[in-house]
């Protein structure tokens, strides 16, 4: 049983219709020829412990072209039963199931690139839940936010503040907040220079502005008038192109007088090169963001490079709970903006294909209210 309206002594919650069905973006052709059809599909019915969020936006990730194109190794989304990639939906809860406690129908709610998780586990109870090796990835193995109405567990749902849209929020879901733990793990201190190859992109313009937020100097790479104008527009003291520069990590290394302090690699293509743009910098770090294709953009280390600079490389998933809710307050103070270009359903393919072959500077988003 669930309830779409929450009475109380004083007054009742709002009561939304919910449809039997709902528009999708529903992969077909899973690989490398896969496309991105609008049809209609069941509205999922939560469980007892769950909340039905209808989504009124979603960003497009890349991890979403990855999972459709079946090129990270993992299971393909068909072996879980998915047929909609997506984990940045932003909209508002419109049912509850019965044993819901705390969450009402008609609070604003995000969907996330994790559903849920164990809650048992030492990394669920060290605070590094993303990591719980029984984590239910959205999109792969459960529908994602591609989905007009998606089903969330209330223990392991994000709301949105007043204050920020769902064009915002929905990409805080992943893009930002991932952004924003890592430079959280790196340990950067106010000052320190942090450079971002792809900072123009819809994951590392987030990762500047959060940056700047924090007190940090930023460098961005890469290339394109539209993507420099934006990182320019959002804090970065430079930009250095690298389809006009020689030597991108020399430029970088001259421009930080010495090197990064943290370089945090949203565009795979930067992997190889990477440790270059920390020069000299003694105790510098590569943080790894973004992630390629299986056996593709790998990192060359020389172990003797990193003992005598103290150098290092790191990975970060996915922000959990507490991060996620961290980086929607920077977005209500106002200290982080983004202006996606937004489309409607009828271009849903369009702009993941467009995605896919990087011709996308910021970040799109899919508005299910739009035709």
């Amino acid at each position: 049983m669930s309830y779409t309206a929450t009475e109380t002594a004083t007054h009742t919650l709002p009561s939304f219709h919910v449809p039997k069905q709902c528009k999708a973006g529903v992969v077909v052709n899973e690989g490398p020829d896969f496309r991105v059809e609008v049809q209609d599909v069941p509205v999922p019915t939560p469980g007892p412990e769950d909340v039905l969020i209808k989504l009124n936006a979603t960003g497009l990730c890349m991890s979403d072209i990855h999972f459709m194109m079946n090129d990270w190794a993992l299971p393909p989304m068909s072996q879980f039963g998915t047929r909609c990639a997506g984990h940045e939906g932003a909209g508002v809860i419109v049912q509850v199931g019965e044993r819901v406690k705390h969450l009402k129908v008609g609070q604003r709610a995000g969907f996330k690139p994790i559903v849920d998780v164990c809650h048992t586990c030492d990394a669920c109870r060290g605070g590094k839940e993303t990591y719980c090796q029984s984590a239910i990835f959205t999109g792969l193995m459960a529908d994602g936010s591609y989905k007009e109405y998606v089903v969330s567990p209330e223990r392991y749902t994000s709301l949105i503040p007043d204050g920020v849209s769902d064009y915002v929020a929905g990409p805080i879901m992943c893009s930002a907040s991932t952004a924003y733990s890592s430079i959280k793990e790196s340990g950067l201190r106010p000052g320190q220079w942090a450079v971002f190859p792809g900072g123009g992109g819809g994951v590392g313009i987030q990762g500047v502005q959060l940056a700047v937020a924090m007190g940090l100097r930023v460098v961005i790479v890469d290339t394109g008038a539209e993507r420099k104008a934006l990182g320019e527009k959002y804090g970065a003291e430079h930009f250095v192109d690298f389809k006009e520069t020689e030597d991108t990590a020399a430029e970088v290394v001259r421009l930080t007088n010495g090197g990064a302090h943290a370089v945090f690699v949203t565009a795979v293509q930067s992997y190889p090169t990477a440790l270059g743009y920390l020069g000299g910098r003694i105790g510098g770090q590569v943080m790894c963001i973004g992630l390629p294709p299986a056996g593709r953009f790998n990192l060359d280390v020389n172990p003797s490079a990193l003992v005598f600079k103290n150098q290092s490389v790191k990975g970060t998933l996915v922000a959990g709970l507490g991060d996620v809710d961290e980086t929607l307050d920077f977005a209500r103070r106002g200290l982080l903006k983004l202006e996606p270009t937004v489309v409607g359903l009828s271009q849903f393919n369009e702009s993941v294909q467009k995605l896919r072959n990087g011709q996308v500077a910021g970040r799109i988003v899919v508005d299910f209210n739009r035709p």
